[in-house]
């Protein structure tokens, strides 16, 4: 498996509000499938953000096309070569 950022803009509507959950389920589900690993949402720049795990990038947006909201996204895929953070590192030692 690679690692993929998928970046989505969109323009919000009022609409989209009603297709917010059926969304979340899905996102859920991916997530407890470990599919995505992290999924930010700016309503400021109304941008997504998901890293996701798949075999290749149509794989990658093909687990986001159920959802409603995906036809209202302008999306981007790109491969990550560098993967790293806080949450990947071993805990800092505290001598007592």
């Amino acid at each position: 498996m690679k690692k993929y950022l998928l970046t989505a803009k969109f323009e919000w509507t009022e609409d989209m509000m009603q297709l917010v959950p059926e969304h979340r389920e899905i996102v859920n589900s991916l997530i407890d499938e470990q599919v995505i690993d992290h999924y930010v949402v700016s309503m400021e720049t109304q941008t997504v953000w998901i890293t996701m795990n798949a075999k290749t990038k149509r794989e990658a947006k093909s687990y986001l096309s159920p959802s409603p909201l995906y036809k209202h996204w302008k999306v981007q895929v790109y491969e990550l070569m560098v993967w790293d953070g806080q949450n990947y590192r071993l805990p800092a030692l505290q001598l007592n």
